[in-house]
């Protein structure tokens, strides 16, 4: 009798992550949830006063100058929003990043891999399509990066509107997705669209963050067991580093990652061994979260997305011009096509299969949405072709039809699944043995 060798169980991709990290990111959409809702009635408030009778108001208000000028911050309120008040959101993206991958599921290569490739994709493609479409303008193709990210407080926001029950892999998946899309499109600001490089400030930069990481990562030390005081030295050395950072020419929103990745996500306890755990990231994300997703994303986004369409025909134009045309086909089919298909040749090398729980359009629905590339995308908008140009005010109607259309087609999808989404949640539910945990999460080892 012949012993046939067993075969070898395939690993799966995109399964529920630990109860404590679905806990979290449970928490953090929440609050995106709302800073979603707010960052669309932002959007359309511009929009509908930018084709007002009272649109020179809006324009007017948008290009009024304040600050110092001998410190290079004599800048528009526009300009505040995008260099100023985005260097807050990028701070906490700064933090959500370093926090995955030093204290959450994503420290783990197998874990990490699916949606590292699948974010590379969904930049890689929309950027390939976009640049095809405008090949022959030298000045249109300065918007390549343009479709590069994803807004996770839109895609939320979309979510909440339809009354998605999106199961926590997913959401974990989209969450992911858009983070490291967003540390892609940050290091594409920094090296192609940064002014003219000053030494000086750059050089002087690096010494407030410096003492900034140091504070930061010794903070038990100065401030004992009350880490939120700690916050009131390192927001000064954060802001003078921003200005320096602003100074430099380099985009300052990149001051804004660098001191996320500053702030420490390992707790050191009394006796000096770490433990994973909360640290001073928890505490900082507490606090600027609600100020990222309830004031500085949506005033970016009111100052940003107001343009004058100019009635039909202008609205004619700028939907049929090449740049528009661009970053329609780039975010609505670039995006999931380059995130699918990513995913699925990850699962193919690595011999890998979906998790039991998902079908492959589970995946397509939340590529689609995906697709949404709002805040991050007005931002490159504006330094790829200068605010107000006939090329940015094109872009914006692209961007602004884009995350419509991919809105949509996501709600479609995800609709059709919200039957089966339900169940499975309810399932996930489950605590037979009363203990506050979920069985599922027990069963499968990560509580």
């Amino acid at each position: 009798m012949t012993n046939t060798p067993p075969v070898p169980s395939r690993s799966s991709v995109l399964g529920r992550g630990s109860y404590r990290e679905t806990l979290r990111i449970g928490e953090i959409l929440r609050k995106e949830t709302v800073g979603g809702l707010l960052l669309v009635a932002a959007a359309v408030l511009a929009l509908v006063w930018a084709n007002s009778p009272a649109s020179e108001s809006y324009f007017a208000l948008r290009d009024l100058r304040i600050g110092y000028a001998p410190w290079h911050l004599e800048l528009s309120l526009g300009a505040w929003a995008s260099d100023g008040l985005l260097a807050i959101f990028f701070f906490l993206v700064g933090l959500e990043l370093k926090r995955e991958f030093v204290a959450g599921d994503l420290r783990q290569f197998s874990r990490s891999v699916v949606p590292i490739a699948a974010a590379a994709g969904g930049v890689a493609v929309p950027a390939v399509l976009y640049a095809l479409v405008n090949l022959g303008n030298p000045e249109a193709l300065r918007g390549w990066a343009i479709p590069t990210a994803t807004d996770i407080a839109f895609a939320v926001a979309v979510l909440a509107i339809i009354g998605s029950h999106l199961p926590s892999a997913l959401r974990i998946f989209l969450l992911t997705l858009a983070v490291v899309d967003d540390l892609i499109a940050i290091t594409i600001i920094a090296v192609f669209y940064s002014g003219d490089l000053a030494v000086g400030p750059l050089l002087l930069a690096l010494v407030p963050l410096a003492v900034f990481t140091v504070v930061a990562q010794r903070h038990r030390r100065f401030f004992g067991t009350r880490p939120a005081a700690a916050w009131f030295i390192l927001l000064p050395l954060g802001v003078v580093t921003w200005a320096l950072v602003h100074a430099s020419g380099i985009h300052a929103t990149v001051a804004g990652v660098l001191l996320g990745f500053a702030i420490p996500v390992i707790r050191s306890q009394a006796s000096g061994g770490p433990t994973a755990g909360p640290g001073l990231s928890e505490v900082f994300e507490h606090r600027f979260r609600p100020i990222s997703a309830g004031f500085a994303v949506p005033v970016f986004a009111f100052f940003s997305a107001g343009v004058s369409a100019g009635g039909w025909g202008g609205l004619f134009s700028a939907v049929t011009d090449p740049v528009a045309v661009g970053i329609v086909l780039a975010l609505v089919v670039g995006k999931p096509v380059g995130i699918l298909g990513t995913t699925w040749l990850v699962t193919k090398l690595t011999r890998a299969s979906l998790d039991r729980s998902l079908k492959w359009i589970d995946v397509f629905g939340v590529s689609l949405l995906a697709g949404i590339g709002f805040t991050v995308s007005l931002l490159v908008a504006e330094l790829s072709f200068g605010q107000g140009s006939i090329h940015d005010d094109h872009a914006k109607v692209g961007i602004l039809t884009a995350s419509l259309l991919a809105a949509l087609l996501a709600s479609s999808v995800l609709v059709l699944r919200n039957r089966r989404y339900r169940a499975a949640e309810e399932a996930d539910a489950v605590d037979a043995d009363q203990d506050g945990i979920p069985d599922v999460y027990e069963q499968d080892g990560r509580p």
